[in-house]
């Protein structure tokens, strides 16, 4: 008997997963599947224990789910890449494997683990690698020269043009093997690396990210244009922790969007239009990565900008993660973050411009700690959003934009609505004072238990216009 064995990774799902799909389609093979967790590697890369354990809660749902359909999931354990490897090729021996079947992975790291097991296998299994992440594969929006777009807004023309002609419709689930369901499995055991609550906001399971996608489609993608950059409302599709580990595919997003909103390429002034801009900007970052692999490296975009003269003040650095600036909506942000895993797009952009334009602290010190915090982590969305802040990356914001926290939050929260929830201390500081609280403390002779700005706005701006130009002219 054929037997087929598919490699799950960030694809914790059995609906709309080539790789699956594929390694099923012969009725008479017997399907196998494996997740192996790699600790040690997780480590190195920062990953954030709360989102450790949604990939183990997510885990459970597809290992029970593949249960039901005939096809046994196996969970192991390893160090790390190098590891995986070998474990994987005494596995397939021991299995008699014929071939194996995943989906490709975009990070450097990734790939070459993926390459080093192809020729491993070679000779005895056949490997078939699928670009299942992504709503077209890296590669395949390309300049009329044949290059990756390095600015975003012709990518994006690119990219629409190219799908309009694509296949992007979802795979259904597998059917039932002949052999019929298993009995439930035990739950897989307990990953060798910190977890931390994740609490309900993100229910385990395809079918729970699902309905929060049917749910924003049909009801609140209208406003999303309108509501996406209040930090107050419940704006945005909360979706992207689904996304990052593969418990949702692009496709399915795209999909559900267009049934909802049938004129959604034609109407670009409409929510439905931002949100797949949004999507869009998944993908950019996805095939940079793949065209400029060191990005992988934690290196700039811009050559130059590697020559700043980043202040290295761990007291600074500290106060910014703790949320302890002195600047209400950087600090409600932060505790967001560190609270919940997650955090507001428009408050990412403004703490993370908070960090390098204000602290003048290397853009990558932000960029681990977030991958630290963020259930949603993605190397890809995280490094796009930090060079793009920290004016290092391709078609980032001009060294010379920098954001104003206090006039961001007027912006944003005008009447203080999120910076209240997560700065208690600043309760009864009025609405029009509230991004200005030490002010309306002065007035009212009393003492606020919030700390004072550790920066001067102004006089930081003008240090880092200095401290790029220095760069920008060669001076290290």
């Amino acid at each position: 008997m054929t037997t087929h064995l598919v490699w799950l990774r960030n694809d914790l799902r059995i609906t709309d997963n080539k790789a699956l799909q594929a390694a099923c389609s012969d009725p008479e093979a017997r399907v196998l599947a494996v997740f192996i967790a790699t600790p040690q590697q997780w480590r190195q890369h920062e990953m954030a224990p709360r989102q450790a354990a949604l990939i183990h809660a997510s885990l459970q749902a597809v290992q029970q789910a593949l249960a039901h359909k005939g096809i046994a999931l196996h969970c192991h354990s390893c160090a790390d890449f190098a590891a995986s490897i070998d474990w994987l090729s005494d596995y397939c021996e021991r299995e008699q494997v014929d071939a194996l079947f995943y989906n490709r992975q975009y990070e450097l790291n990734e790939r070459r683990r993926d390459a080093r097991l192809e020729q491993r296998l070679s000779g005895r299994v056949r490997c078939h690698g699928f670009d299942d992440s992504l709503l077209l594969p890296p590669g395949s929006v390309l300049t009329g020269g044949g290059e990756m777009y390095k600015v975003y807004t012709p990518f994006r023309n690119a990219f629409l043009q190219r799908l309009t002609e694509s296949d992007v419709s979802c795979l259904p689930a597998p059917k039932i093997r002949a052999g019929g369901a298993l009995p439930m499995p035990e739950a897989p055991v307990a990953f060798d690396y910190p977890m931390a609550d994740i609490g309900d906001g993100y229910p385990a399971g395809e079918e729970a990210a699902l309905q929060r996608l049917r749910a924003f489609c049909r009801e609140q993608v209208q406003d999303y244009l309108r509501q996406r950059d209040l930090p107050a409302l419940a704006g945005t599709s909360s979706l992207s922790p689904y996304l990052a580990i593969g418990v949702l595919s692009p496709r399915q997003c795209f999909n559900r969007l267009r049934a909802e909103c049938p004129q959604l390429l034609e109407d670009r002034e409409s929510g439905a239009f931002a949100w797949l801009n949004e999507l869009i900007w998944r993908e950019f970052y996805r095939h940079l990565l793949v065209a400029y692999p060191d990005l992988c490296r934690h290196r700039p975009f811009i050559a130059w900008t590697d020559k700043v003269r980043w202040c290295d003040d761990a007291a600074k650095l500290q106060a910014w993660q703790r949320g302890e600036t002195g600047y209400p909506i950087v600090d409600a942000a932060m505790r967001q973050l560190n609270a919940t895993g997650w955090m507001h797009n428009r408050l990412r952009m403004i703490s993370a411009s908070f960090l390098v334009k204000d602290l003048l602290i290397d853009w990558r010190a932000g960029e681990r700690y977030f991958m630290s915090q963020l259930l949603d982590g993605d190397l890809a969305a995280n490094n796009g959003g930090w060079q793009w802040a920290a004016s290092t990356g391709t078609d980032a914001a001009p060294y010379f934009r920098i954001f104003n926290p206090t006039t961001q939050g007027e912006r944003f929260d005008p009447q203080g609505t999120f910076i209240r929830k997560w700065l208690p201390e600043l309760a009864d500081v009025p609405d029009n004072d509230i991004h200005h609280p030490h002010r309306w403390a002065e007035k009212q002779r009393c003492t606020l238990n919030y700390p004072l700005p550790i920066v001067d706005h102004k006089q930081a701006r003008l240090e880092t216009l200095a401290a790029f130009e220095a760069a920008k002219r060669g001076e290290s």
